[in-house]
């Protein structure tokens, strides 16, 4: 089940609001946890094994490392619960990428396993791992309540996709929230939104580019499109995903944090990974860079230390070489910046923005790619490799049919539209503007993306596979 379909939207969320905010506060809990885990077995209950599995041996796991707080148990017990998240984390969706890999290298022919990988596997195994780690550190208590740890788990609005959000910003709140109608209406506003960006945006873009990979009558312009395309197309689908499900812990009365602040708007890929999958890059930090040494050693070991943190981000999004590389490339940058290159990138703000773009576009190009050979080849095609028109009939026709989509995804993904509204609510009368209409505004968006659905216009989320 998705967020965007019609069984979501007006059978499940409408039916487990009403038993959420019926049922006592103590039991809201186990409300919130029996209907994620119907949630998630909607489309393949045989993988729920796998995320009780993690959420036991957590649970379990986490009291012994508090009991034994200092003693040598306390990192055994720590080593024991990360190596079972990771290890199936890694069988589930490592095993085949090693044992093809391991084959190519030595010529011995091994059999892939072929398994299934478990819809959100990467985003709640990063969440166990961060609880474990930091009851282990002494940031947060050991939870003794096995349906608040599993309802912070697999919690249905951030469960599939994101953020991943940590049992230390939660904790207080898992125990004891606040419902308030101001949360609600903000929550409704923020799914409202973010369901459009998918529907109305991202699902259209995903089928430019669809468009386009089907094409025969390729050209350099037409390769910039589908480039640009697909760069919109993942922020808008991942975007709104992250919108819908901080709305939705709006509504339960959870203060998820922000997963994407514009990041089309920076000066510097350092800065763009800062306004990125927000969740994600300060995870790595925390979990992975800080611990390895950070930037606090020798210079080699610093450059070491970032390869290793983003061959980790490009092996989170896929077992694929080409997210190895993608991750790789973003490495190469961010060291470049800190090394030597962002003294000058801040000299100039319009070839700062453009360096940005070009660096972010060419990556999600590689991201979007079958395989790195594809990708290659798209990337040479866009700067005139190959044999291919400058203009082509198919590139002239789409980009005209697409012409407006693309523009709506250009002006929304900067904050145009929000720093207009904000200098707008400075005065009394558009403010009672704006208050009057935003409900309507609302209503109509929420229509027009149900259209889409009924219509059959759907894309699943393109970080399921994540």
């Amino acid at each position: 089940m998705v967020f965007s379909s019609i069984t979501f939207l007006f059978y499940f969320l409408p039916i487990t609001l009403a038993v959420y905010f019926i049922a006592p506060k103590k039991l809201k809990n186990t409300v919130l946890l029996m209907s994620s885990l119907f949630f998630y077995a909607w489309g393949e209950p045989k993988f729920i094994i796998f995320m009780l599995v993690s959420v036991i041996q957590g649970y379990i796991l986490g009291l012994l490392i508090e009991k034994y707080n200092g003693r040598k148990q306390s990192k055994l017990f720590l080593i024991l619960s990360v190596t079972i998240s990771l290890g199936l984390l890694a069988y589930c969706k490592y095993a085949d990428f090693f044992i093809e890999n391991f084959s190519a290298i030595t010529g011995i022919s091994i059999k892939a396993l072929g398994i299934a990988l478990p819809i959100g596997i990467s985003f709640y195994t990063f969440q166990i791992l961060s609880y474990v780690a930091d009851v282990y550190r002494g940031q947060v208590k050991a939870q003794r309540n096995f349906i608040n740890l599993a309802a912070y788990v697999a919690m249905f609005p951030q469960l599939i996709a994101g953020p991943i959000v940590r049992y230390s910003d939660i904790a207080r709140q898992l125990e004891n929230r606040e419902h308030t109608i101001e949360k609600a209406s903000y929550g409704v506003r923020r799914f409202v939104i973010g369901l459009s960006k998918k529907v109305l945006l991202a699902n259209n873009l995903a089928q430019l580019c669809d468009v386009f990979k089907a094409s025969e009558d390729k050209s350099v312009l037409f390769f910039w499109v589908y480039a640009i395309a697909a760069s919109l197309y993942i922020y808008f689908d991942f975007s709104g995903y992250s919108d819908m499900a901080v709305g939705l812990g709006k509504i339960l009365g959870f203060d998820f944090v922000e997963n994407f602040n514009y990041p089309y708007i920076s000066k510097s890929v350092t800065e763009f990974w800062r306004r990125w999958h927000i969740s994600l890059g300060s995870w790595f930090r925390d979990y992975l860079y800080i611990p390895l040494g950070g930037n606090r050693c020798s210079k080699a070991r610093w450059l070491f230390n970032i390869l290793v943190v983003w061959m980790a981000t490009g092996l989170w999004h896929g077992a694929a070489w080409n997210f190895v590389i993608w991750g790789l490339y973003f490495a190469v940058f961010l060291a470049a910046e800190k090394l030597w290159l962002k003294n000058k990138l801040d000299k100039s703000v319009v070839f700062s923005h453009i360096y940005v773009l070009l660096a972010v576009i060419i990556s999600f190009v590689i991201f979007d790619s079958a395989d790195m050979g594809e990708g290659i080849c798209t990337i040479g095609a866009m700067f005139g490799a190959g044999d291919y028109s400058i203009v082509s009939d198919d590139g002239l026709y789409y980009l005209r049919s697409y012409g407006l989509i693309l523009l709506f995804a250009v002006v929304g993904s900067a904050p145009f539209v929000r720093n207009l509204l904000s200098k707008a609510e400075n005065s009394d009368k558009t403010r009672i503007i704006i208050n009057t209409a935003e409900p309507i505004v609302l209503f109509i968006m929420l229509l027009l993306s149900t259209a889409f659905l009924v219509d059959g216009s759907f894309n699943p989320f393109l970080y399921f596979r994540f």
